[in-house]
C-alpha cells in the first residue's frame, strides 16, 4: 500500500493525505479522521517520513522542470542542484511535460515526500488561465514556492525572473537601427517568459515606425529541423526577411542551416539572433550571436532567497536578473 492508495480511498488529493501525516493544522477535523482511519485499513505506514521524525524537516526540496533534455532547464537543473547541496540540502526531481494535469500530478507527488520547498524551473509554470494556478498558490499557503523564470503574484511564491521584456526589445532595436526592416520572429510557446519576449520585439518596432506585421511572426516546435523547414516554407511562399530573431537558440540553428542551404550570406543578408546562448549558440558555422539569460545568476538568486526564506528574513516576491546579449558572427551591429 502506498499514498495513492490512500488518497483514492479516502477521496482526497495526495496534497492532503501530506498534510494530515505532516500534522498540519490546515486540515478539518473530519478529513483527517477519514484519512486516518482509511491507513488504518489499509495497514499504511508512511515510511518515507522515517527520517524526518522528531527533525521538522527533511532537508530535501522538490524541483520540476517541464523537460529536462533541454539545454537551458538541464543547466537549470544543475545549478540548483549544486546551490542546494551547498546549503545541505538535497533535491528530488519531476520532468513533468507541459500538460496541467501531468504538472499537478508531479506537484502533488513531491508534496507527498514532505518537501521543504518547491522550486519549478522554466516559465512554463505559470498558466494563463488564472484558475489553473490556484494549485500552486494553495500550497504557497504551506511551504515556499519558488519560480525560476516565471512570475506569479501570490503570498509565499518568490519569483527569479530574467527580464526577457528589454533584452528582445533591445536587441530588436539594434537590428532596425542597423539597416533590417523585415524581422522575421519565431517562438516557441505562449509562456510568461515568450510573452514577454514577443512584446518586447513588437514594441521595438513600433517605436522605430515599422508595422507589427503578423505574417513575419511564427510560433514553431522547439527543434531546429522544424525551425528549418518552416523558413524554408515561408520562403517558397514568398515571405521576405533580412533578419530571424528567435526565442531560442534550436531555432537560430534552424535559420543558420536555412542561410548555409540557400548560400545566403550571414549576416549582410541575412542577421540571426538566437535567445538562452547555450552551446547549440556556439555548435555553427557561423557561430550565432544569442541573448544570454543568466541561467546560473538566476538559480543562484533563486536559492538564495529561499535560504532567507527559511530563516524568516524579509525578502521580495520578485527578484529581476538582466540579460546580456552575446554578439559572435551572425550579427554585425554595434551594442
Amino acid at each position: 500500500m502506498n499514498i495513492y492508495d490512500v488518497s483514492r480511498r479516502a477521496g482526497v488529493s495526495i496534497a492532503t493525505v501530506s498534510r494530515v501525516l505532516n500534522g498540519n493544522p490546515n486540515v478539518s477535523q473530519k478529513t483527517r479522521s477519514r484519512v486516518l482511519a482509511v491507513m488504518d485499513e489499509l495497514g499504511y505506514t508512511p515510511n518515507v517520513f522515517a527520517r524526518g521524525l522528531g527533525l521538522g524537516t527533511m532537508k530535501t526540496i522538490g524541483i520540476m522542470c517541464s523537460d529536462s533534455s533541454d539545454p537551458y532547464l538541464a543547466n537549470a537543473i544543475y545549478y540548483l542542484e549544486r546551490q542546494l547541496r551547498s546549503h545541505g540540502y538535497d533535491s528530488i526531481l519531476c520532468c513533468t511535460g507541459t500538460s496541467l494535469e501531468n504538472k499537478r500530478t508531479c506537484f502533488e507527488l513531491l508534496l507527498s515526500k514532505r518537501v521543504d520547498a518547491m522550486i519549478l524551473a522554466g516559465s512554463k509554470f505559470v498558466e494563463l488561465i488564472d484558475r489553473d494556478n490556484d494549485y500552486l498558490i494553495q500550497a504557497a499557503r504551506e511551504l515556499p514556492v519558488m519560480l525560476v523564470n516565471g512570475y506569479l503574484d501570490a503570498p509565499g511564491i518568490y519569483s527569479t525572473v530574467c527580464n526577457d521584456y528589454e533584452a528582445m526589445y533591445q536587441v530588436t532595436s539594434r537590428l532596425v537601427d542597423s539597416g533590417k526592416k523585415d524581422i522575421l520572429y519565431l517562438y516557441t510557446s505562449h509562456s510568461y517568459s515568450g510573452l514577454n519576449k514577443v512584446q518586447g520585439y513588437k514594441n521595438a518596432l513600433a517605436d522605430r515606425g515599422l508595422p507589427v506585421r503578423r505574417e513575419l511572426i511564427h510560433q514553431c516546435a522547439k527543434d531546429l529541423t522544424a525551425s528549418r523547414q518552416l523558413i524554408e516554407q515561408l520562403a517558397d511562399s514568398g515571405l521576405s526577411f533580412d533578419a530571424v530573431m528567435t526565442s531560442d537558440d534550436s531555432l537560430a540553428v534552424g535559420a543558420v542551416k536555412f542561410a548555409c542551404s540557400k548560400k545566403i550570406s550571414i549576416p549582410e543578408d541575412l542577421a540571426v539572433v538566437g535567445y538562452n546562448n547555450s552551446i547549440l549558440s556556439y555548435c555553427t558555422t557561423p557561430e550565432i550571436s544569442s541573448v544570454d539569460t543568466k541561467v546560473e545568476e538566476l538559480c543562484t538568486a533563486t536559492v538564495t532567497t529561499l535560504m532567507s526564506v527559511f530563516d524568516g528574513s524579509q525578502v521580495p516576491s520578485r527578484t529581476v536578473i538582466a540579460a546580456d546579449f552575446i554578439q559572435k558572427e551572425t550579427t554585425n551591429f554595434s551594442f
